[in-house]
């Protein structure tokens, strides 16, 4: 999917929201723990009740690892589920994979390649040959993270090299690699007050937004300073829109958690 077709989806929809497909058999309705395979069960339910409110989903790979096989297979048919009913929508493997040469390149085709997923997550810690192996595939997206939703992103990410904070520091070395057209950013919602430095760096890329709902981010901020003249905004909330009920209506109120976000989300584009 290219970034005019995200753009258009985005306009179509009045939606920028990002669903995370962070799957937790402990925390799935019971009921569906009967079935064959319950993570795809609750993926497939989930999907069909917002696909039309969101333009995006993001499961987080270590919810399948965690399943061995079997996790995988479930992952496997959720993109391929997606893929097939409803290819408008971008999709995202959450793996923030990182390492270099050939072997970032064996990352990119697992999830470029054969998974078929849109876009994947990165650590660029280990700099540029870990990250332009990923930027080597057309018409795929590479998501950076920059600056992170946790408390330990102050640990290092905010520390100052030469009177400059690290994160600045990566996302201005990001802009000189091969591709780096196809760069995306993560950047947490709880950490919104960054934004408007981040814009000055990147006015025009997508940022990929953790941390709203749940993890207490909010919104209007991250909207009043991370919208772009390209709108350049996925909001990402799981546990929030997911887990909104445990009972045999969790896909309806799922669908209706998704709802008033994307409403929110209309008021601003």
């Amino acid at each position: 999917m290219t970034t005019q077709e995200l753009v258009a989806q985005i306009k179509k929809k009045k939606s920028f929201l990002c669903i995370g497909l962070d799957v937790d058999l402990t925390k799935i309705p019971p009921h569906l723990l009967d079935e064959e395979d319950p993570i795809f069960a609750f993926n497939k339910a989930i999907i069909d009740a917002t696909h039309q409110l969101c333009v995006a989903y993001k499961p987080n790979i270590a919810f399948y690892e965690a399943y061995g096989l079997k996790g995988w297979l479930s992952l496997e048919k959720t993109i391929n589920y997606l893929n097939k009913s409803y290819p408008e929508i971008f999709t995202i493997a959450d793996a923030k994979r990182g390492d270099i040469g050939n072997t970032s390149t064996m990352y990119a085709k697992a999830f470029f390649e054969d998974l078929k997923f849109d876009s994947v997550t990165i650590a660029p810690y280990m700099g540029k040959d870990s990250v332009e192996p990923f930027l080597a595939f057309k018409n795929k997206h590479t998501i950076m993270l920059a600056l992170t939703s946790n408390k330990g992103a102050f640990d290092f990410q905010t520390k100052k090299i030469d009177d400059k904070e690290l994160y600045k520091h990566v996302l201005e070395t990001s802009k000189t690699w091969e591709n780096s057209e196809n760069l995306m950013y993560v950047v947490g919602a709880t950490k919104a007050e960054y934004f408007k430095e981040i814009r000055k760096i990147v006015p025009n890329s997508f940022l990929l937004v953790p941390g709203v709902g749940a993890q207490g981010g909010s919104l209007q901020d991250v909207c009043k300073y991370g919208l772009s003249s390209t709108i350049g905004l996925l909001v990402n909330s799981s546990r929030g829109i997911i887990y909104a009920s445990n009972e045999k209506d969790f896909a309806a109120k799922a669908a209706l958690e998704a709802e008033v976000l994307q409403k929110e989300m209309a008021t601003f584009l």
